[in-house]
């Protein structure tokens, strides 16, 4: 009522930091709201890093305007953040509390393993280290973090301090006894809060991948390039739809070349750096329709938690998202011969959320599919199977063939496929 009544909510809502709700009804008992519907949640272990340094800094942020308005987060999970519209916002309304004089900020160690710990270890261990908030939904221990770390950030004082040193006194006091809140002045939390942010905020990542720059170093020319492009955006244009995703959509280059109008368009790729280059673009040109995420297709997220019940799975989650279109460009060939997963699982797979499915197959005579067969040396012929036949075969069990087209001046076709109804 007070966080209504003061503005505070409306506060938030105009700053881009809180997710919008209304108030459906409102008793002595209880106040029922309906927030703003984000059609397609994701989690911090599908952040690239620079989206998980955006999600950190706005909880910053956030507990920042708390105390200048003399309320508080009560907790800062990095689970109360997700991405809408083209940027971070926090969507746990009930996480507001009133700021209590001299007493800490109750999420500091929260926020340690939640944010700084998991951007930590990115920085010096690279982007996979986000992925260990699929394994710890309740932050990454803080000894863990501690034993983690290089020896040599021991001499960093802000290291050491946040936390090595809250390592140590969380071991010595691991029972409980000897522990007392402490006392801190809300302009000593603002001073904390203000060093995180700068740490956060200049925090970088320092690796390179093969994927980063994937469309500067593809192998078909500017015209199989453009005429690609081109019967994709009036493919997705006849079929008028209005959400899609994109697997293995590296930076979203083919869905910013799509000229009909899209509500949402997911974009996700195994590859931090694509993901955080199409991120950077974003933001630079202000689009709220794209919605970047990390996904390994080959082990999609989970369901996760207690029953499994916690955090839904990429294809729950997709599936509820019943997107018109699914893109699965230059993808195929990598589930195929990589992650050695026939044509009927991929074809299933890809049938389970797609009502429209436009891949893209590269032939046998496609220098990354040869170079890939290459690669399994005496296993080669295994791969046997791995043709244009077998692949319409396993894939007309699922989907009907609408057209089809082979890509000039390439050895790949591009199909559009329907899903049949009766799968």
């Amino acid at each position: 009522m007070t966080l209504r009544d003061k503005g505070f909510f409306n506060k938030l809502f105009k700053a881009g930091l809180l997710i919008e709700h209304k108030e459906l009804t409102n008793t002595d008992s209880a106040i029922i709201i309906e927030p703003e519907q984000i059609s397609f949640i994701t989690y911090p272990y599908e952040w690239s890093f620079n989206q998980y340094k955006e999600a950190a800094l706005l909880t910053l942020k956030l507990q920042k305007y708390c105390l200048e308005n003399n309320f508080s987060l009560k907790d800062a999970s990095a689970f109360n953040v997700t991405f809408h519209k083209g940027q971070a916002i926090f969507i746990d309304t009930l996480s507001f509390d009133f700021y209590e004089r001299d007493v800490p900020w109750r999420g500091y160690k929260q926020f340690i393993s939640h944010f700084l710990g998991p951007l930590i270890l990115a920085h010096f261990h690279g982007a996979q280290s986000l992925k260990l908030m699929s394994n710890f939904i309740d932050g990454i221990p803080i000894k863990m973090l501690s034993s983690m770390l290089p020896l040599k950030t021991k001499l960093s004082p802000f290291i050491y301090s946040n936390i090595h040193l809250l390592a140590r006194f969380e071991e010595k006091h691991s029972d409980g006894v000897g522990q007392k809140v402490s006392s801190l002045s809300k302009k000593g939390q603002l001073n904390i809060i203000k060093s995180i942010y700068g740490y956060i905020k200049n925090l970088s990542l320092n690796e390179t991948s093969e994927w980063g720059d994937y469309y500067s170093k593809t192998n078909y020319s500017k015209q199989a390039f453009q005429q690609k492009s081109k019967v994709i955006n009036t493919w997705i244009g006849e079929l008028g739809a209005k959400v899609l995703i994109d697997i293995g959509g590296n930076d979203g280059t083919f869905v910013r070349q799509i000229g009909h109008e899209l509500d949402v368009a997911l974009v996700c790729d195994i590859d931090n750096n694509a993901i955080d280059v199409n991120y950077r673009l974003i933001k630079e040109r202000r689009e709220s329709n794209i919605l970047p995420f990390v996904l390994d297709v080959l082990n999609p997220s989970a369901s996760i938690g207690f029953n499994n019940n916690e955090r839904a799975s990429f294809l729950e989650r997709i599936k509820k998202f019943a997107p018109d279109v699914t893109l699965a460009l230059a993808v195929i060939h990598h589930m195929t011969l990589s992650g050695n997963i026939p044509f009927q699982m991929s074809a299933q797979f890809f049938a389970s959320f797609s009502k429209y499915l436009i891949i893209e197959f590269p032939k046998r005579k496609d220098s990354y599919v040869e170079k890939l067969l290459e690669s399994k040396r005496e296993f080669k012929n295994h791969f046997d199977f791995y043709n244009i036949k077998n692949f319409n075969r396993e894939y007309s069990t699922y989907f009907k063939t609408i057209d089809k087209l082979n890509i000039g001046d390439s050895e790949r076709v591009l199909f559009l496929l329907k899903r049949k109804d009766d799968v």
